[in-house]
């Protein structure tokens, strides 16, 4: 799916690390949530409420899930799923477009 049809997007971007990591959130007709985004290089670390599922569109990055101790590498598209009320980390390499899904089960 190239475009997201009949939703709603928060105007106010959620922005981290000093604007190195921006989102928008696209809020769909039955309440899901979705933020989309940009992270520049550097090294970040997340917490998540929710269950989410990362889809990279663009980018290198390495990703490490919780529990893991080897490096997820992602080139170009790619997708790692994250726990509820957990933390991971990012190590950016160049400039990656993501889509963040929240999965509230």
């Amino acid at each position: 799916m190239s475009q997201f049809e009949g939703v709603s997007v928060v105007k106010k971007a959620n922005v981290y690390f000093d604007g190195k990591v921006t989102s928008r959130a696209v809020i769909f007709a039955d309440g899901t949530k979705k933020t989309l985004g940009i992270m520049m290089p550097g090294e970040y670390e997340f917490g998540t409420d929710a269950k989410e599922i990362m889809e990279i569109q663009a980018g290198d990055l390495k990703v490490l899930l919780p529990g893991e101790s080897e490096w997820l590498h992602i080139q170009g598209e790619g997708e790692f799923v994250v726990p509820a009320n957990s933390k991971f980390k990012l190590q950016v390499a160049s400039v990656t477009d993501y889509i963040c899904s929240y999965i509230n089960e």
